[in-house]
């Protein structure tokens, strides 16, 4: 989950470095570093904590390199502290080495490398390899410094992406990759590299994501690709279609905040890429998301994979996968379904969603389910989709297939746009599936497309009408230290998203449950001290929602309503109302008053919002 940045061309590469890694920082903020090439000699810089502290140290520096590598550190191995932090170097200080990922076997290498004479000075799994290179290069023997660390990236085990410096190779970055992202850009006479594109789109937006077994040598010439057996390969580049203005704050305090008041151009984004906006009602399905047909063939099950937030969007595409698709529908964690996957069944389509689309567990069950299928003919063959905001992502080369969901880039670790993306992608695919099963009329088709396009101006109605009052309730709740969030049917996973918001960044204990299920325990957790929040959206679970909130009453706990605007329910103290909608629509409402309470709390209370300790953006590791 960490973030690395390199850069080899005529600019000042320190400057470059800094300005990649403060794109990159929602990585990790653990620590941060960065290694360059001055007079022959590898210089190293390294900071605990924010980028700030490393810029800090920077700013009497007197640098031109014009090569380097950075990072910033979100701690697998070894605690966050100056001495674990990135880069690592071999003991001669030749070789300088950034990585994100763990390698599996870095103790047994360790061990070796040691009995050789070696010294490690930290307890990160990556010291092992700028040692395990220096081992390979002898140039004596003519080796050269691509060699070996093609040597060494065979001898490691798990999911890395590198780039690494030689001080006696001042015109050469190398970089690999194995199951963790690493994208090269191309400039005019510079070339960069970055485990993601937001610390490039300044620079440039010609770019090539390496696969996973590939090396690659960036020079001022230009940049060669070899896979791990050192074979020459040919690429093709790409161009991005980002805006560097979409990783700016644009007067906004927080991303977070930001990426909230977007959703309505998300929503927007979505529905016109899929949606027929002339459609009536008549002959042909006006949904296009452009699925390969053996994606529909007979199908009979949906099984889900997905982490955090993707998890809970997942559980609102449950619900309307089996309720207006009639499609049975699994949704598992990713991390519990490697090690204990459904049974095999027939004629099953397996969907992963990850908003970066290199989610370590996702993937990795993606992988396994297309392994454990890879042999299987028809009915039990592989048939995978992948839901993702990147399309470019490691994700793509393992599903058959994608929903990109077009939220834009998302700088925020606490996913707010990228979830209201995700849910509107399971909308589109239960529709689809609907029309084609013949599980829906045509007229309730064009009522929920209907309300479907009313969404993006009912979000700016929420966040115009509500944000001041929830911003004036947030005081209230600063000196909280437990909530607990209910819904029902549809809004259960609202309930959930709620509470996983609220602890993510304000680090107050927060939990969703089933309305019904409170008088089950949870009950007992309730007093004037506890806030409960009821989500109650009109439609066949209302009255019960209601009722389990007067149970949640009668025993002192404080309640806060999100409710629609002409149901002034008299037994809630605090009300965030939202426009009436059919429940069956009212998740990606119900949703945004319950980002902003968030919000709203963690900014009043100080905390770094965009940044949530322990946190990071792209979980790229198990």
């Amino acid at each position: 989950m960490c973030g690395i940045v390199g850069y080899i061309g005529t600019g000042n590469a320190l400057e470059i470095l800094l300005e990649g890694l403060e794109k990159l920082e929602y990585r990790g903020y653990d620590s941060a570093g960065v290694a360059t090439i001055v007079e022959g000699k590898i210089k190293v810089v390294k900071a605990k904590g924010k980028l700030y502290n490393l810029r800090s140290k920077l700013e009497k520096e007197k640098n031109d390199s014009r090569i380097g590598i950075g990072h910033t550190r979100w701690a697998t191995h070894g605690k966050p502290e100056e001495y674990n932090a990135h880069p690592h170097c071999d003991d001669k200080g030749k070789i300088a080495v950034v990585q994100n990922g763990i390698i599996e076997n870095f103790q047994q290498l360790k061990e070796e490398l040691i009995a050789k004479g070696h010294k490690f000075v930290s307890d990160t799994d990556t010291e092992v390899i700028p040692h395990l290179i220096a081992e390979y290069y002898s140039p004596d023997n003519n080796d050269s410094f691509l060699e070996a660390v093609i040597k060494a990236v065979n001898r490691l085990n798990g999911a890395f992406a590198i780039a690494v410096l030689h001080a006696d190779y001042p015109d050469e970055l190398i970089v690999a990759r194995q199951s963790a992202p690493l994208i090269i850009g191309f400039g005019l006479g510079e070339f960069f590299c970055a485990s993601d594109v937001t610390a490039l789109v300044a620079h440039t937006n010609t770019v090539l994501s390496l696969e996973n077994g590939e090396i690659a040598r960036l020079t001022p010439l230009g940049v060669e690709v070899y896979d791990f057996t050192g074979k020459r390969l040919r690429k093709r580049v790409r161009l991005l279609d980002f805006n560097p203005t979409a990783v700016e704050k644009q007067g906004f305090r927080h991303y977070m905040l930001k990426e909230i008041h977007e959703q309505p151009t998300v929503v927007r984004n979505c529905l016109e890429a899929y949606l027929d906006a002339s459609w009536k009602g008549e002959e042909g399905n006006p949904i296009s998301l452009n699925l390969k047909p053996e994606i529909y063939e007979n199908l009979e099950h949906i099984q889900i994979v997905a982490c955090g937030t993707s998890w809970h969007a997942s559980l609102v595409g449950k619900y309307l996968l089996e309720q207006i698709a009639e499609i049975p529908t699994f949704v598992q964690y990713a991390s519990e379904f490697r090690y204990s996957p459904t049974p095999l069944m027939a004629n099953t389509l397996t969907i992963g969603v990850t908003q970066s689309g290199e989610t370590a567990d996702t993937l990795a069950a993606l992988e396994m389910e297309k392994q454990r299928r890879a042999h299987l003919k028809p009915p039990y063959h592989s048939r995978l989709l992948g839901i993702t905001n990147r399309p470019e992502s490691t994700i793509t080369t393992i599903v058959d297939q994608i929903i990109h969901t077009y939220a834009g880039i998302e700088i925020g670790v606490a996913a707010t746009k990228t979830f209201t993306a995700q849910v509107i992608a399971f909308y589109l695919l239960a529709l689809d599936l609907a029309w084609r099963r013949k599980t829906i009329t045509p007229q309730r088709l064009g009522e929920i497309i209907k309300g479907l396009w009313q969404l993006p101006s009912q979000i700016e109605h929420i966040l115009h009408s509500q944000e001041e009052a929830i911003q004036q309730l947030a005081h209230q709740f600063t000196e909280t230290t437990d909530f607990i969030f209910i819904g029902r049917g549809i809004n259960f996973p609202i309930a959930l998203e709620g509470a996983l918001k609220l602890k993510e960044i304000s680090y107050i204990h927060a939990e969703g449950y089933p309305a019904g299920e409170m008088k089950h325990g949870p009950i007992a957790l309730l007093d004037a001290r506890v806030p409960v929040v009821a989500i109650a959206m009109p439609g066949k679970v209302y009255e019960k929602v209601i009722s389990n909130a007067q149970e949640a009453k009668a025993r002192d706990a404080r309640l806060i309503g999100v409710l629609p605007e002409n149901r002034d329910e008299d037994i809630f103290q605090d009300k965030l109302f939202v426009p009436e909608v059919e429940e069956l629509l009212s998740p990606l409402l119900a949703v945004v008053p319950l980002q902003l309470l968030s919000y709203y709390i963690a900014s009043l209370k100080g905390l770094d919002v965009d940044q949530p300790r322990n946190l990071a953006k792209s979980v790229t590791v198990e």
